[in-house]
């Protein structure tokens, strides 16, 4: 019998859950298959029926996470008719800084979930993304009516790869401190709205 829609949706995003358990407290290394399972209300190989390999369930979190960004983006975009670039920066540094794991998603293991995922996992997932790009765009044009075509091009592909590395920066382990410490590097803990305001506002200020 043919699983209906609402049941591969319903067990998709079970799936998806598991893993979004298991990530908060595992590497995405050392998750398996086998341990999403576990966290689930079906056996492994009925998994393959939904997803074809690990980094396919992670690509369909990742996509959920720019989803729910897009939200809060499309929030902004229906808000207040006018915002100053302090206000805009500070939304949509706020808007970011609350998808943590977003951003850790972002800073690890992204070649690994694109390639090891079939093209249609691929591509629902790059429509989100680009969903994204669209709607800081929109964002721009209607709260930075000063800023040219090309400039909101040029921050569009400044900010969306400076994303990549803010996470290592706001989320630092013991071991990392000691590290830093021993090595004599002079390093200080920022938060993810901070450090994405300031992204912001420098480029507003150039």
């Amino acid at each position: 019998m043919a699983i209906s829609e609402k049941t591969t949706t319903t067990r998709r995003e079970e799936i998806v859950n598991a893993c979004e358990k298991l990530y908060k407290t595992m590497s995405f290394r050392e998750i398996t298959l086998k341990e999403i399972s576990e966290e689930t209300s079906f056996s492994r190989p009925s998994i393959y029926n939904y997803f074809a390999t690990k980094e396919e369930i992670f690509l369909a979190l990742f996509e959920r996470e720019y989803d729910r960004w897009n939200d809060a983006l499309e929030e902004i975009h229906r808000g207040k008719r006018s915002l100053s670039g302090h206000a805009l920066a500070e939304k949509l540094a706020k808007s970011l800084a609350e998808r943590p794991q977003l951003l850790k998603l972002l800073s690890m293991n992204l070649y690994d979930m694109e390639a090891n995922s079939r093209l249609e996992c691929l591509t629902r997932f790059k429509h989100s993304y680009g969903k994204a790009m669209e709607n800081v765009r929109r964002l721009l044009l209607k709260f930075r009516p000063d800023m040219t075509g090309g400039q909101i091009r040029d921050f569009i592909y400044a900010f969306f790869p400076f994303m990549f590395g803010i996470y290592p920066y706001t989320e630092v382990t013991e071991k990392q401190k000691k590290a830093m410490e021993q090595a004599d590097v002079d390093f200080e803990l920022q938060t993810a709205k901070d450090i994405i305001f300031r992204f912001i506002m420098n480029f507003f200020n150039n």
